[in-house]
C-alpha cells in the first residue's frame, strides 16, 4: 500500500463510501509475503517513499523473477540493482515491461511516466569515464523516484576547467551526486562550490594503491569541505536513495 492508497481510503472513509470494517480490512492486508527463500516487505512505500529493491547479486536469476513477479503484482515501480542478463531474462518473463540498463546493470519496471516538477534537479557528475557506471546506477535511482536528473561526466581534477566551464548545472542543481575513483579528489571540489548537499561515491577505479577504492573513500571522509556525505564504494544506488530523500525535503 502507498501513502496515496491510504489517503484515498481515508477520504472515502470519511465520505462514507465505505465502511470502517474496509478500512480495517485494507489494512489488516500482510505487510509482507514469505517465499522459500525471500521475506518481500510491500508496505516498505508506505514507510519509505519506495518500494523494496531488488539486489541481484548472490540471488539466482530465478529467485530475482520470482521476488520482481511479486513487486511488480501491485503495480508499483521495481528496481533491481547489480543484475546480470541471466537475472534481466529471468525478471522479462514474469514482468513484461521490465527494461535492463546493461551500463548501471540495473532493472526497471513502471517507471515515472516523467519526472516531478515540484522537485529540484538531481545532478550527477563523474570525474572520469570509468566511473560512469557507478553513476548511473545513481542517476537511474534517482530517476525512479520521479526526479528531474541531469548528468556531468569526466570532469575530474586532472583538467578542472572542465568542472567549472559547467559552473551553471551546479548552481542550479538541488542535490549533487559526485562519483569517483583514483585519489578522490573531485568531491571536496565541488563541495567547496556549492551550497547545496553533495553526496560523494568512491569507486574502485584506479592503479594498485587505490586499494579497490579504499583511497578514495577515505580521502572523502577527511574532505575539508564542509556538509559532505559519504557513501560505500560504488554504492550508487546508496547515493541516488539518499539524493532523492534530500531532494524531497528541499
Amino acid at each position: 500500500m502507498t501513502k496515496d492508497e491510504l489517503k484515498h481510503l481515508l477520504q472515502q472513509y470519511k465520505r462514507g463510501k465505505i465502511s470502517e470494517q474496509e478500512i480495517v480490512h485494507a489494512l489488516s492486508v500482510p505487510a509482507y509475503e514469505k517465499l522459500d527463500f525471500a521475506t518481500i516487505d510491500h508496505h516498505r512505500q508506505l514507510r519509505q517513499g519506495f518500494p523494496e529493491v531488488i539486489l541481484c547479486q548472490g540471488k539466482t536469476p530465478q529467485q530475482t523473477g520470482e521476488i520482481a513477479a511479486r513487486i511488480a503484482k501491485h503495480k508499483l515501480p521495481l528496481l533491481a540493482t547489480r543484475a546480470a542478463k541471466e537475472h534481466f531474462q529471468s525478471v522479462k518473463k514474469k514482468v513484461p515491461k521490465a527494461r535492463y540498463h546493461e551500463l548501471a546493470r540495473t532493472i526497471t519496471a513502471f517507471e515515472p511516466a516523467k519526472p516531478n516538477k515540484k522537485l529540484g534537479t538531481i545532478l550527477v557528475i563523474t570525474a572520469g569515464t570509468a566511473d560512469i557506471p557507478v553513476a548511473e546506477e545513481a542517476a537511474i535511482t534517482a530517476s525512479m523516484f520521479g526526479n528531474p536528473v541531469e548528468r556531468l561526466f569526466d570532469v575530474g581534477v586532472a583538467g578542472i576547467h572542465r568542472l567549472l566551464s559547467q559552473s551553471r548545472k551546479l548552481i542550479e542543481a538541488s542535490v549533487i551526486i559526485v562519483v569517483a575513483g583514483m585519489e578522490g579528489a573531485l568531491p571536496s571540489v565541488v563541495g567547496g562550490l556549492v551550497d547545496v548537499p553533495v553526496i560523494a561515491v568512491p569507486t574502485s577505479i584506479g592503479y594498485g594503491a587505490s586499494f579497490g577504492g579504499i583511497t578514495a573513500l577515505l580521502a572523502m571522509l577527511n574532505s575539508c569541505a564542509s556538509g559532505i556525505t559519504v557513501v560505500n564504494i560504488d554504492n550508487g544506488f546508496g547515493a541516488g536513495f539518499a539524493a532523492s530523500l534530500m531532494n524531497k525535503n528541499t
